[in-house]
């Protein structure tokens, strides 16, 4: 009910819109003519699907991968993971995602009851950044998408790694409290004493009926998390390629030659169309190769790293857990060591 009431509000506001535009420019309906391209069209919608197509089968094996995970591995099996030196926490927490691949959209809530445990902030946030990009699912994905350019999975594992690396050690550098929202409500000292043994009670009533889960039943829930996983990234998937297309066909080459292939613009518009978009890791490289004719590998390398640490759906998750002074400030840190960590690569090695 909640979806048909907003849908029907953007209709209504839209509804207006057209109304108002036909008011002040004293026109009537039967006098609007509209003029598409038909073989634009067809080159647009030809375009999006074949995209689709190709992303499709990668965004189905990680979905998987994250959905078994999620259900059979503890969280415990992560920290164990984590060495208690910051730099060789950092670099381990940037690398536990070959081990454990998890999707960007299951690592916030995961990542947040593991800072409720005890796991430092910096640590958390590196894995948040690190793992839906350096694994085995998407470095297969960005080999595939690259055919003719094998070497560009792992100049994205190598800039991904450095990018966390800088934002785990920077953020052990700066952060001096826990940036969750409602964090001293979590702390075990902060609990009523007369609501504690009750919800001691109901911990370990929890903690008993998920020891009783069968294994069948945990695969059967590991399929219903697949598939939530699966439809609500496809939605991202499917409109990041049309908006490919139709960029693609309508923008026309003189706007990109405009941009430049190379040059700070360049950059900066593939930063934001990864934030728009909002593509999966593991089929955002189809996109990007894609954009191969028009932009050269500095611009593609920041659209593959920036978007999965950082997007429209990811700070939406992000706002709901951490305080937003965090957010507003891990936001620009995520930005400026993409951009300045693949200026370096741009112009070191090519």
């Amino acid at each position: 009910m909640n979806g048909l009431l907003r849908i029907g509000t953007y209709a209504t506001a839209f509804i207006c819109i057209a109304i108002l535009y036909l008011i002040f420019t004293n026109q009537s309906i039967t006098e609007l003519q509209f003029s598409i391209d038909q073989t634009a069209l067809t080159n647009a919608t030809t375009v999006g699907i074949s995209l689709m197509l190709e992303a499709l089968p990668f965004l189905m094996l990680g979905v998987a991968v994250s959905a078994v995970l999620h259900e059979f591995v503890p969280e415990g099996a992560m920290r164990r993971f984590i060495p208690r030196h910051p730099l060789l926490g950092v670099i381990a927490a940037s690398l536990i995602g070959v081990l454990l691949p998890l999707c960007e959209c299951g690592m916030v809530p995961v990542v947040r009851r593991l800072i409720q445990k005890g796991m430092p902030v910096y640590i958390g946030i590196t894995y948040i950044l690190a793992s839906p990009i350096i694994n085995p699912i998407v470095f297969a994905s960005t080999s595939m998408a690259f055919r003719s350019q094998p070497e560009m999975a792992m100049y994205r594992m190598v800039l991904a790694f450095a990018v966390t690396t800088l934002i785990g050690l920077v953020l052990y550098k700066t952060v001096k409290r826990n940036p969750l929202r409602n964090s001293g409500a979590a702390g075990h000292e902060h609990v009523n004493h007369h609501q504690a043994p009750h919800d001691h009670k109901s911990r370990h009533q929890a903690i008993a009926l998920k020891d009783k889960l069968s294994w069948l039943r945990r695969m059967q829930s590991s399929v219903y998390h697949m598939g939530d996983e699966f439809m609500d990234m496809g939605k991202y998937l499917l409109m990041g390629a049309f908006i490919t297309a139709v960029i693609q066909t309508w923008a026309g080459r003189e706007w990109f030659a405009d941009v430049g292939p190379t040059g700070l613009g360049a950059h900066l518009f593939m930063m934001a169309f990864a934030y728009i978009i909002s593509l999966c890791s593991t089929s955002d490289a189809f996109i990007a190769a894609s954009f191969g004719t028009m932009f050269a590998k500095g611009p593609l390398l920041t659209f593959l790293v920036f978007g999965p640490m950082l997007d429209l759906k990811t700070s939406f998750m992000l706002a709901g857990v951490f305080r937003k002074s965090f957010i507003v400030r891990l936001s620009l840190l995520i930005a400026v060591a993409v951009l300045g960590c693949s200026l370096l690569l741009q112009t070191f090695v090519w």
